[in-house]
């Protein structure tokens, strides 16, 4: 089995999910937009996963590759095989599929929690009441055709998003780890300006061991929810 991931800037990885998909017995390739790039053919790929990254789905005259990944990533979603989308990855999605992209009236940037809101069922993921997770997004979407919330927050309603029974997109991360917590923390400091929902990094950079353990189980089992799915 072959994982393929979209990455946009070299400090946002897979983190917790890469060791995820070793042990369950995929191969991980990569596209790297940043670099030179070229697209995969989607027939040898069984699951497609589309990471973060700091420019907007919108900015497709400064990244023209934009415009060739929300096409692969519509046509992969066509498939029936799993996708899962990663904030720019989630926004992504959901602009593949015609939805609108735009800035959120709050930026959401640290430890806060969301709520998952799907009724519990087979088809449709579903997240804990209440779960404090990372975030570093400025920018939301409307929910695309079909597309069922599935989480949300305070300031941010579409939190997370389910399509048919094979693609999940994540406006936040749970897939940080220490290590890629602190990468995105020094090459973004930049956007740490004081606000509500906004932390200081050294808020960011204390949580403990034990959160990251929590959204890294909670990645495990979206993945295992989508790797296990059948097309609706």
């Amino acid at each position: 089995m072959r994982a393929h991931y979209f990455q946009h800037v070299p400090f946002e990885g897979l983190g917790s999910i890469a060791p995820w998909l070793e042990n369950s017995g995929y191969t991980i390739t990569r596209t790297q937009f940043y670099k030179s790039w070229s697209l995969p053919d989607p027939a040898t790929i069984d699951f497609l996963i589309v990471m973060g990254g700091p420019m907007s789905v919108n900015d497709e005259d400064a990244y023209p590759w934009l415009a060739e990944e929300k096409r692969f990533i519509h046509s992969f979603m066509m498939s029936g095989k799993p996708v899962l989308g990663i904030c720019l990855g989630a926004q992504l999605i959901a602009s593949a599929m015609g939805a609108k992209v735009y800035p959120n009236p709050l930026k959401e940037i640290g430890w806060f929690p969301i709520h998952g809101t799907a009724a519990a069922g087979k088809k449709t993921f579903n997240f804990p009441e209440t779960i404090t997770v990372f975030h570093w997004h400025g920018e939301t979407y409307d929910l695309p055709a079909g597309g069922i919330r599935i989480a949300s927050s305070a300031v941010c309603e579409n939190q997370a998003f389910q399509v048919g029974r094979n693609v999940i997109g994540l406006q936040f991360h749970l897939e940080t780890t220490p290590a890629s917590a602190h990468e995105i923390v020094r090459h973004c400091q930049d956007e740490l300006q004081p606000a509500e929902y906004i932390q200081p990094a050294a808020t960011i950079l204390s949580a403990s061991s034990e959160q990251y353990q929590v959204i890294n189980r909670q990645m495990k089992d979206v993945l295992s929810f989508l790797t296990t799915a059948k097309a609706e």
